[in-house]
């Protein structure tokens, strides 16, 4: 059983607009540069889109080294500067708390007038600890299809599948064929990742991925129509795992399920 890489897609910056690339390279912890910086409010606690969806209204770049930091917001204003690290301090991710430095420079207090809140740019002190699972989810993935499934579950001509925030797309495989990957390891391109686990829906994949506005309910289907699958996760869509091989990967690369 065997696919093709349909899409690639990163956000240096956890929670803001996913960004759409040709070509990454997987390393041991994931997608290069993917959540290599991440928000956080005044009490040292992650920011996401569960708390602000409005995030994914602004626009990320980084270099290849993350030394210089760009972010584009809705009304065109641009803040770049290359990136100056604080001392060591620790922030609360999914109940745990992960080592993270200040970044200096003018995001904060751009984020900060934005949001009408305090808002903290970080930067990981381990590049994994942006991602939800750290490295043993480093890399998400799913099927065309199983967008597709949920387009046509929801009653809608189609579904942008930036709205759930993975990796790499998978074309020429049947609908969840990527939750049969599961506990096997995946080449996909020059790379190979080894499937973990499923990835659980939250209400994130409610919101208009240009927007951050909750406008599909995506929750709900999956309740409807996939509450009762066993998986490893509530409500599962997409699977995660771990980098096994590095390599690059490419749109267009195959994708095949070995031991």
């Amino acid at each position: 059983m065997s696919g093709t890489v349909a899409w690639l897609c990163v956000a240096p910056v956890k929670g803001m607009r996913l960004q759409e690339v040709d070509e990454l390279r997987l390393e041991e912890h994931g997608a290069h540069n993917d959540r290599r910086f991440v928000i956080t409010d005044e009490s040292a606690h992650l920011i996401n889109g569960k708390h602000l969806g409005a995030l994914m209204q602004l626009v990320a770049m980084c270099d290849d080294t993350a030394a210089t930091l760009t972010v584009q917001f809705p009304d065109g204003t641009t803040v770049t500067d290359r990136v100056a690290l604080g001392e060591t301090q620790t922030m609360t991710a999914y109940g745990c708390p992960r080592a993270v430095r200040p970044v200096m420079g003018p995001w904060s207090a751009a984020l900060s007038r934005w949001a009408g809140r305090e808002l903290r740019v970080m930067q990981p002190v381990d590049p994994g600890d942006g991602i939800d699972r750290r490295r043993r989810g480093g890399v998400t993935l799913l099927s065309v299809a199983s967008v597709d499934w949920l387009a046509e579950a929801a009653a809608v001509d189609d579904v942008d599948a930036r709205r759930f925030r993975m990796t790499i797309g998978v074309a020429g495989v049947d609908a969840f064929a990527e939750e049969r990957w599961l506990g096997r390891t995946v080449g996909v391109g020059g790379a190979s990742v080894r499937v973990g686990g499923n990835v659980g829906r939250c209400a994130v994949t409610t919101e208009n991925p240009q927007t951050g506005v909750a406008d599909l309910q995506t929750l709900h289907v999956l309740a409807r129509l996939r509450g009762e699958v066993d998986a490893s996760e509530p409500l599962p869509f997409g699977v995660w795992g771990e980098v096994a091989v590095p390599g690059v990967v490419r749109v267009g690369d195959e994708v095949g399920a070995g031991d």
